[in-house]
């Protein structure tokens, strides 16, 4: 892994298209069926095995990622310490903002759906009942997959990398904690925090030249 290496463009690029028509998908579908038959579909008791690990993996959308993530940025690429600052602030500030203002009585599944039996809880997990969309956990993976994209020169980052941060926004349905609409809205928030801390590192970049 070459974390050194300037931005890999074609690999954010690629990054951003698969994560944009997955989130797009999401969406459109979820408006075509129902999201909450789009939900019943995906939510699937997959077997004991599955909730554990649907119930460890979603703890990785929850922000601890960021940890490492920033750790590597300070060894290896403090010069684009703006960037990461920026993409933290932008996914936070447009999730919250959706959630609380624009959106603010979106309900999640074990709220809509009165019927329990239909439902695939998790033991153990505690079901929330409001601020459904967009996802957060699935808008952190996915800023981190990005991420991985700019820096990261191999191109087997695209297929890890996306089947990382694909299996923290179906854990988020698995668990019943979000519809297949926040997962995709997550995955829309995520390219548009990294587009737009590309912008604010640019600038950081440039301040103080003159042309």
């Amino acid at each position: 892994m070459d974390i050194t290496s300037p931005y890999s463009y074609k690999n954010f690029i690629i990054g951003t298209i698969i994560s944009t028509a997955a989130g797009l998908y999401l969406i459109v579908t979820s408006l075509i069926i129902g999201r909450t038959n789009f939900f019943l579909l995906l939510n699937t008791d997959l077997g004991i095995p599955s909730d554990y690990f649907f119930h460890f993996w979603t703890n990785i959308g929850d922000g601890i990622i960021l940890v490492p993530v920033a750790i590597l940025f300070l060894k290896y690429q403090k010069n684009k310490l703006p960037l990461l600052f920026s993409a933290i602030l932008f996914s936070t500030l447009i999730t919250q903002l959706v959630k609380i203002f624009v959106f603010p009585e979106m309900l999640r599944p074990t709220a809509v759906i009165t019927d329990g039996r239909l439902i695939h809880t998790v033991r153990g997990v505690e079901l929330l009942s409001a601020y459904s969309f967009p996802s957060g956990h699935t808008t952190t993976a996915f800023c981190v997959f990005l991420l991985a994209c700019l820096f990261i020169k191999n191109t087997w980052v695209i297929p890890i990398g996306f089947l990382f941060a694909l299996l923290v926004g179906y854990s988020r349905i698995y668990l019943a904690q979000h519809f297949p609409l926040d997962v995709g809205a997550g995955m829309i928030t995520a390219v548009i925090s990294i587009l737009l801390s590309l912008l604010v590192q640019k600038k950081w970049e440039n301040r103080g030249r003159k042309y």
